[in-house]
């Protein structure tokens, strides 16, 4: 039985991290994927918990050598999804989950076409720039080159299954969960997982 594999994306500052903790917090049976990077830790962010932090060396190593499911370089640092564990997550029966950006996905994609994506969107613009500068990660600098990078990443919308408005967390938690149960009990996927009990119900002794 292979598990579901989800990818979520969104323009920095729509609070698609709150949103996925929230998600995995009610959905333990889901496993977040731990992306490879090269940019510096971030204040209270740990190895091998928020990234794996890796020299720009060591991750063009490990992409040459093919250990990659999706990479890219985000405002100059690099980003890669390890295909061998999500490959042996999902033969486990594991649901896996990415966070990654519409071109990491666009990648996902292409490789497993049977995968759910989902965008995130902020309200509107003022939100997205409240949150940025509410979290106090980024400079002045920064947060202008990711607000001026909202119109690229949201002209990618319409390449996602779904799309959720994350105005209220909790309702915009409620629709995420929706997805993920649906996800799960498509016809022919249950059909896959249950041939047993199906085989059993139509041929009763």
């Amino acid at each position: 039985m292979s598990g579901e594999l989800f990818v979520i994306s969104a323009p920095s500052g729509a609070g698609k991290t709150s949103l996925v903790q929230a998600l995995l917090s009610i959905n333990p049976q889901i496993h977040l994927s731990v992306s490879y990077t090269t940019r510096d830790p971030r204040p209270g962010e740990h190895d091998g918990r928020d990234y794996h932090f890796v020299s720009r060396e060591e991750f063009l190593a490990m992409a040459n050598r093919g250990e990659f499911m999706e990479s890219a370089e985000v405002y100059g640092n690099l980003y890669g999804t390890s295909q061998t564990w999500i490959s042996q997550e999902n033969a486990q029966g594991h649901d896996v989950l990415l966070e990654i950006d519409w071109r990491g996905a666009a990648q996902v994609r292409r490789l497993f076409p049977e995968c759910t994506s989902i965008f995130i969107l902020p309200p509107s613009m003022k939100a997205l720039e409240q949150r940025l500068t509410g979290r106090g990660k980024d400079n002045a600098a920064v947060i202008a080159k990711r607000m001026a990078a909202v119109r690229d990443d949201v002209a990618h919308v319409a390449e996602f299954d779904y799309v959720i408005i994350n105005d209220n967390l909790n309702e915009a938690l409620r629709e995420l969960n929706a997805v993920v149960l649906s996800a799960r009990v498509l016809c022919a996927k249950q059909l896959s997982r249950h041939q047993t009990l199906i085989n059993q119900l139509q041929n009763p002794e």
